[in-house]
């Protein structure tokens, strides 16, 4: 369906209707990009899949979401994890979400 044909259809609504979606989609980015670049950072990770099995891709969902951002664009982002940036709370880290416990090095005895 055209523009000539939607403004005949909607009549007096067309323009209350045309602007937002016209600015919509101006800030909308093309997701044929954004679906090749999330597939080119995962892909370091699907060769596993057949050797570890289903569990696997849970597993590397909750990894992705939690662990931290060490650089960005932004600044926003940086040292913290997808979740928490979702949710806008902190969390531990993800080995010990898990209940496993994070190695620390102890300090060396001057």
């Amino acid at each position: 369906m055209g523009r000539d044909q939607l403004n005949q259809q909607l009549a007096w609504k067309f323009h209350a209707v045309w602007r937002p979606l016209v600015n919509a989609m101006a800030e909308t980015h093309r997701s044929s990009s954004l679906a090749e670049n999330l597939n080119g950072r995962l892909r370091n990770y699907f060769f596993l899949h057949r050797n570890i099995g289903p569990g696997y891709l849970d597993l590397l969902r909750f990894f992705l979401n939690h662990r931290i951002f060490m650089r960005s664009e932004r600044p926003e982002p940086v040292g913290k994890s997808p979740a928490e940036l979702l949710t806008g709370k902190s969390h531990p880290h993800w080995l010990e979400l898990l209940g496993l416990e994070q190695f620390r090095q102890s300090p060396i005895p001057a």
